[in-house]
């Protein structure tokens, strides 16, 4: 870590997310994310942070670490069958992370969500961000409905709408 990296976190705020991912562009993520849910019984959480908070940049926190946590504060681990999915996004840093509950991740694992996170990644730099993400949610849908079929019943355990932190 090094002080770029303090300086760009700082230097970010939520207006630059709500400039790249306006309230439509979150919509169509959301529309996504529910029609995806109709396909099979796993869940998807989008979230997407402008900048680490001081502390946590000192302490050299990772995009990924944080993106653990994450995935802890929305819940996305309390799914009936393990299988939700945080697609998580720190703006300031330029990561993409894909954290998966242990359900999904047993069948899917590692390879498969770092190749969909570097397709993000190569997305966010030709400045096609709502696109990364949409193609992401599909790639993480197609793998949910191959191994979490939708069997006619359940419900929507967590909320569609991506988060946004400030």
């Amino acid at each position: 870590m090094g002080m770029n990296r303090i300086f760009t976190h700082l230097m970010t705020a939520e207006r630059h997310v709500r400039k790249i991912f306006q309230t439509q562009q979150l919509e169509h993520i959301s529309t996504a994310i529910k029609a995806s849910e109709t396909r099979h019984s796993g869940e998807i959480r989008v979230a997407v942070e402008s900048s680490l908070e001081l502390q946590p940049l000192l302490k050299r926190q990772t995009p990924r670490q944080r993106a653990i946590e994450v995935f802890s504060e929305l819940h996305v681990w309390d799914t009936e069958l393990n299988n939700g999915v945080l697609i998580y996004v720190l703006l300031a840093d330029h990561a993409i992370e894909i954290v998966a509950d242990r359900g999904i991740n047993a069948k899917v694992g590692l390879a498969y969500w770092e190749e969909r996170c570097k397709e993000v990644e190569q997305a966010f730099a030709q400045g096609q961000f709502e696109a990364g993400v949409m193609n992401c949610i599909a790639a993480v849908s197609e793998k949910l409905i191959e191994h979490f079929p939708h069997n006619g019943g359940g419900k929507n355990e967590l909320p569609d709408t991506p988060v946004v932190i400030g």
